[in-house]
C-alpha cells in the first residue's frame, strides 16, 4: 500500500493553488479552464483531479486559505503590547494585498464568484465574519488598554473600517493609475479618525 508523504502532499495542493491564482487573476474563473491550471502548475489533468475533485473545489480551497491567513496574521497581532502599532500592521497588509495586480484581481473575482454560487458565498461571508470578529477584538482590547480613544462602539468602527478596505479595493479595480501605497498616510488618517486615536494616522508604526 503506497503511503502518502502528508508534506509533499501539501506542497504540491499549494503549488496547484499558486498557478490556479495566476490564471484566476488574468483571465477570471469561468474564463479559466482546468487544462490551462494543468499547463500552468506543469502537472496532467489526473493530478489535478487527485488533489481537487473541480475547479470549484480549487476556488473554495483559495477562500479557506485566505481565512486561515487572515487568522494567523491577527493571532501574530494580538501578542503585540502596542494596539495601535498592530492595527497599522493590518491595515498595512490590506494596502499590500491591494497593491498586488495578481492578489487584489483575485480578491474581486472571489468577491464577485460569492454573489454567484451559494457555497462560495457561504465560505466568502465566513471570511468577513471571521475578519470582523477579530478586528472587533483587536479594537476593544485597545480601548480597554486606553491606545484607542473608542469614539465608536467597536462594532461600528470595524464596519466604518471594512468600508475603507473595500472601498480601496473597489478604487483599484476601477482606476489601474491608483496605487494604495501612495496614499498611505490620508488612508491611514481614515482609519485613525474613525478609531480616535490621530496621533499615530502618519506613515510610522
Amino acid at each position: 500500500m503506497r503511503v502518502t508523504d502528508p508534506e509533499k502532499h501539501q506542497a504540491k495542493k499549494q503549488m496547484i493553488l499558486d498557478a490556479a491564482k495566476l490564471c484566476f487573476a488574468e483571465q477570471g474563473f469561468h474564463q479559466t479552464s482546468t487544462a490551462q491550471i494543468c499547463t500552468a502548475a506543469q502537472i496532467s489533468t489526473g493530478s489535478l483531479f487527485h488533489y481537487f475533485p473541480s475547479k470549484k473545489s480549487i476556488i473554495a480551497a483559495l477562500v479557506e486559505e485566505d481565512r486561515q491567513q487572515t487568522q494567523e496574521l491577527v493571532a501574530t497581532l494580538r501578542e503585540q503590547d502596542d494596539l495601535v502599532a498592530a492595527l497599522n500592521v493590518f491595515f498595512d497588509v490590506v494596502l499590500d494585498v491591494a497593491g498586488d495586480s495578481i492578489l487584489s484581481a483575485l480578491a474581486l473575482e472571489i468577491a464577485a464568484e460569492a454573489g454567484r454560487d451559494a457555497e462560495i458565498g457561504a465560505l466568502y461571508r465566513l471570511n468577513d465574519k471571521v475578519m470582523r470578529e477579530e478586528l472587533e477584538y483587536l479594537i476593544s482590547l485597545g480601548i480597554e488598554r486606553r491606545q484607542i480613544a473608542g469614539v465608536f462602539p467597536a462594532g461600528t468602527a470595524v464596519h466604518c473600517l471594512m468600508i475603507i478596505v473595500d472601498g480601496i479595493f473597489n478604487r483599484v479595480a476601477l482606476d489601474p493609475a491608483f496605487k494604495p501605497h501612495e496614499h498611505q498616510s490620508a488612508l491611514r488618517a481614515m482609519l485613525w479618525s474613525v478609531l480616535g486615536h490621530t496621533a499615530n494616522a502618519g506613515v510610522q508604526s
